[in-house]
């Protein structure tokens, strides 16, 4: 399916200028109020002994005038003091700051992928998963360094630039008067270029959280790129995206760049031009060198200052588009939503199910009806396959029961309560699940199958296996039921992935059971087995099996056919070949093909 960009998946949203996004961490740093203290009292120590050392300085130089060698060296006594306040201070500020943003970074990571992954897919069928790792890692990478250094650095400069002006005014009236002049001169640029750097910098997060998504996407990937020989189309489409993001960054560092040239040589031609009339009042007797000294030190501090937030700026306005963009997760809005008084299933549902008359339409396909007026009533411990071509809507039954999407008219039920009533994590405990297509993770088999109930012994996981016919092969593994199984569950056959996965949905122990093509992939050995283990386990829960093979669903308690979203017959095995219709033809079709490839 194809995906838009960034701007196509949430809901557009004004794009500020400023780094006002950056309030949106405000949640995150409420918690941590007494280390925001702590580090801003060291913020306050380190900027007071910066602004206090240019003091020690013109005493120190004064006083190689005066003569007196004991008030010298109480000055360089004082002087050395302070450095040590500086650097007792500095470090403080480094710890308090550092752990504060490794801390908020680390909550915002949480706060994120517990939203997403309790997202519908309806949600993913819009954004794609490498996209939203993106944000999870590059994005909150750059907050860290904000909350980190930047921000802690940016107060740092204004306080020495506020405090530096003021003890330049109390040095000296006229000169500070001139580098008040070239102030505002400093600041245009830093104002103008500033709102594009920030431009720049989310449009060059967007062209990398892209690029992440196609790589993520092509690699896991990987067999069917190269079976299809399409490695050089692949990689040339990764390559566009991450050179578009290239030059996304390369106009950022551009824009920074010719504020940073800007910024610094109007700095550097205030402070000459102030020295040279400092200079000009020491010849005059009108100032002391000590006093020259230490105006040109504060306005060197003052200066440096201000350029140090013209770049401290630049990484604020990243950041701030780096926050937009998780916050837009934080704040999406989802399709499927849980009821605000949610009711309650007490104990272990008894295993109804119900469709009345369930419209439903994906949203990626608005004008496509999935299922088109599906009503269907399951008791309690009776076992249905759902049976039709291709696109008949089979699936998509699974998709509702499991409010992975929710109907556009109608409504399902479980024991009689409509499941939108219920809280999603609620009624799921309730329901037992084996996809099509299984999903393995990176871990052992016995992790694999545990991940049906994450509470359960060893000896039950092990007695799960058995009765899926797959502790024979997990016992000649390597490390047996220890041995990990790669990546999406790589190392193992298709067929050994699916037993895996009948193992999960057997040790859950729910009392509802739903088989999506659960046997395709085995072979005649492997699904006689699974079909037994099916069949004993279905007899005190309700079974719903959705099977193209016919002969895997013959000795279900009633066979339902559907077609363009609706069902067209239902009954026995027997029944319905003797009434003919779809279900008699789909028969005759796959049970004839058996019988001339087996002769």
């Amino acid at each position: 399916m194809a995906r838009g960009t960034t701007g196509d998946l949430l809901p557009e949203r004004e794009k500020s200028k400023t780094v006002g996004p950056l309030a949106g961490l405000a949640p995150f740093l409420a918690p941590y109020k007494v280390w925001i203290i702590l580090a801003g009292l060291s913020l306050i120590v380190t900027a007071t002994m910066s602004l206090m050392l240019p003091l020690a300085v013109r005493r120190v130089v004064d006083g190689f005038s005066s003569g007196s060698l004991e008030l010298m060296d109480q000055y360089f006594g004082a002087a050395v003091a302070i450095a040590a306040g500086l650097a007792v201070g500095t470090g403080f500020r480094y710890y308090f700051v550092t752990r504060l943003g490794e801390r908020v970074v680390s909550d915002i990571r949480m706060a994120v992928y517990d939203k997403m992954i309790g997202m519908s897919p309806a949600f993913f069928d819009k954004i794609m998963t490498g996209e939203v790792l993106s944000r999870i890692t590059t994005d909150t990478t750059l907050i860290l360094s904000v909350i980190g250094s930047s921000v802690s650095v940016a107060l740092r400069n204004v306080l020495i630039f506020f405090g530096g002006m003021t003890l330049m005014l109390f040095t000296s009236v006229k000169m500070t008067g001139m580098v008040l002049l070239i102030v505002p001169v400093v600041l245009v640029p830093i104002i103008i270029l500033g709102r594009k750097v920030r431009r720049l910098s989310r449009e060059n997060q967007d062209k990398i959280a892209e690029s992440s998504g196609n790589a993520t996407e092509t690699l896991q990937a990987a067999q069917a790129v190269q079976a299809f020989s399409h490695e050089h189309h692949s990689a040339a489409r990764f390559n566009t995206l991450t050179e578009q993001a290239f030059t996304a960054a390369k106009d950022r560092i551009g824009a920074r760049a010719i504020m940073t040239v800007i910024v610094m040589f109007l700095i550097f031609t205030g402070i000459v031009g102030v020295l040279w009339i400092g200079a000009r009042d020491v010849r005059a007797g009108e100032m002391t060198t000590g006093a020259l000294v230490q105006f040109v030190i504060y306005a060197v501090l003052v200066s440096g200052a201000v350029g140090a937030l013209s770049e401290i700026w630049g990484e604020l306005q990243r950041a701030a588009g780096a926050t937009d963009r998780l916050v837009e997760l934080l704040t999406a809005e989802d399709s499927v939503q849980d009821p605000e008084n949610p009711v309650k299933i007490e104990g272990r549902a008894q295993g109804a199910v119900g469709f009345e008359q369930i419209t439903f339409a994906y949203p990626a396909r608005p004008g496509v009806l999935a299922l088109d007026g599906f009503d269907l009533t399951i008791k309690p411990g009776e076992t249905v396959a759902l049976v039709g071509p291709s696109g008949a809507g089979k699936s998509t039954v699974f998709q509702l029961l499991l409010r992975f999407f929710d109907p556009d008219a109608g409504q399902v039920t479980l024991d009689g309560i409509a499941i939108k009533d219920m809280a999603r994590a609620d009624f799921r405990r309730q329901l037992a699940f084996v996809p099509q297509d299984p999903v393995i993770f990176a871990t052992s088999a016995m992790e694999n199958i545990r991940f049906g109930r994450p509470e359960a012994t060893d000896a039950e996981v092990i007695a799960a296996a058995k009765a899926a016919a797959a502790d024979e092969f997990l016992s000649e593994l390597p490390d047996g039921y220890d041995s990990f199984v790669g990546e999406r569950g790589v190392m193992l056959s298709g067929g050994q992935k699916q037993r895996i996965a009948i193992a999960r949905a057997i040790l859950r122990d729910a009392p509802v059971l739903l088989l999506d093509e659960a046997t395709s992939a085995l072979d005649a050995q492997s699904e006689q087995l699974v079909k037994q283990a099916v069949e004993e386990l279905s007899k005190d829960r309700t079974t719903l099996i959705v099977a193209h093979r016919l002969a895997t669903v013959k000795q279900a308690d009633r066979i339902v056919v559907l077609d363009k979203g609706r069902v067209v017959a239902q009954g026995t095995h027997d029944a319905l070949v003797k009434e003919g219709g779809l279900y008699a033809r789909l028969a005759r079709l796959q049970f004839t093909a058996g019988q001339e490839a087996a002769e």
